[in-house]
C-alpha cells in the first residue's frame, strides 16, 4: 500500500529570536550566524531528498528550507505559522516584566492580549497538518519536505505522532527534525503517524 513520508526540520532562529523577542506572525530574517550554522550543517550531513518542499509562512522557515534546497520552489503552508502573540509581538520577557498577564500566560492561565492561547495554537496546527496531508494524497506526492517552527513541529509530532509522546519530548536542534510515514487507510480510521527516524542522516547512512 502507498504511503507518505513528510520529513519535517525545525528552521533556523531568526535575528528577532536571537534577540529574545517573541516572533509570531511578523518577519524577521534569519540571523547571519544561524545561516553559517546552517551552511556548515548542510556540509556536514545528508538532507533528505523529496518531491515537494512546504514551509511555514515565517521569513526564517522559507530561507532555512531555501539554503538546504536552493532549486526547491517551497510551498508556503499558511495554517502552520507560529503562535500569534498578539500585542506581545517583538517584545522581550524583560519588556513585559510589569505586565501581570505576562506572568498569567506563562502559567498557561490565559492568552497574550489579542493573541493565541496553547490549545488554539495546537489545534490550529492539528488542523492545518491534516489539511496538508490531504492536499499531499489528491496530489500523489509520496515524499515531502516541510520546514516550520520548532513549537509547530512539537506539536504536531504530539498530535499524531506515534510513538505517543509530549511536545517537550520531541524538542531537536535547530535544522534539525524527523521522518514521518502516513498510510491512508490509518490516517482514514484515526489519524496517527510513525515517526520512524531522526533527520537528517550522518554521512555514513543512506537515508533509505
Amino acid at each position: 500500500m502507498k504511503s507518505y513520508v513528510i520529513h519535517m526540520l525545525r528552521a533556523m532562529p531568526s535575528q528577532g529570536v536571537l534577540e529574545g523577542r517573541y516572533v509570531g506572525r511578523g518577519q524577521s530574517p534569519l540571523a547571519l550566524d544561524a545561516i553559517s550554522r546552517l551552511t556548515a550543517l548542510k556540509q556536514e550531513f545528508v538532507y533528505p531528498k523529496a518531491q515537494l518542499f512546504c514551509a511555514s509562512p515565517a521569513i526564517a522557515c522559507v530561507d532555512t528550507l531555501k539554503v538546504l534546497y536552493p532549486q526547491a520552489e517551497p510551498e508556503v503552508v499558511l495554517e502552520l505559522a507560529e503562535c500569534d502573540f498578539g500585542e506581545w509581538e517583538g517584545k522581550t520577557a524583560q519588556d513585559l516584566q510589569g505586565d501581570p498577564r505576562f506572568a498569567g500566560w506563562l502559567a498557561g492561565q490565559n492568552p497574550p492580549p489579542g493573541g493565541e492561547s496553547g490549545q488554539v495554537f495546537f489545534q490550529r496546527v492539528c488542523q492545518g497538518f491534516q489539511l496538508l496531508v490531504e492536499n499531499l494524497m489528491t496530489r500523489g506526492i509520496t515524499e515531502s519536505v516541510l520546514v516550520t517552527h520548532g513549537g509547530v513541529m512539537t506539536s504536531v509530532l504530539a498530535g499524531f505522532g506515534l510513538p505517543a509522546a509530549q511536545p517537550q519530548a520531541w524538542m531537536c536542534d535547530s535544522g534539525f527534525g524527523y521522518s514521518v510515514r502516513i498510510t491512508p487507510g490509518l490516517w482514514a480510521k484515526q489519524p496517527v503517524m510513525e515517526v520512524f527516524e531522526r533527520v537528517p542522516y550522518g554521512p555514513e547512512e543512506n537515508g533509505e
